[in-house]
């Protein structure tokens, strides 16, 4: 298995966590009750790093289809190499490492680190011209 599949693979996993985290969080605020039910009412907004979680939960969301697309496409084409394999780590390590800046609020850093894994993408994408 390529690098760049081993990070696809580590991010789907760091996905799920940080969802399940986002989930926790925001049943530890809301409750059960609100969270098993039918959530047919608008819910109370979420505070601290609960809110800093749902927020980056939906960053993560927001990426990852582009890393997941240009992983699969550089693969698919035998395109992989040493700046592919790069870039696929440095999506994933920057991913991990946001989840623990962002709810921590660091402002300055976590744009950094978002930065750093958009280039990551990048660095897939041109490795397919």
């Amino acid at each position: 298995m390529t690098i760049e599949l081993q990070m696809l693979a580590w991010t789907i996993v760091l996905g799920l966590v940080h969802l399940s985290l986002a989930a926790a969080l925001s049943t530890q605020q809301r409750g059960l009750k609100w969270n098993a039910g039918a959530r047919d009412d608008s819910p109370r907004a979420l505070t601290g790093a609960a809110a800093r979680i749902g927020r980056a939960w939906v960053n993560f969301l927001e990426t990852f289809a582009f890393f997941a697309a240009a992983v699969l496409a550089v693969v698919l084409t035998d395109r992989a190499d040493g700046e592919t394999a790069l870039g696929a780590q440095l999506y994933f390590w920057s991913r991990l490492l946001y989840v623990p800046v962002y709810a921590a609020g660091i402002a300055y850093l976590r744009t950094l680190i978002w930065a750093l894994s958009l280039v990551g993408i990048v660095m897939l994408l041109l490795g397919l011209f």
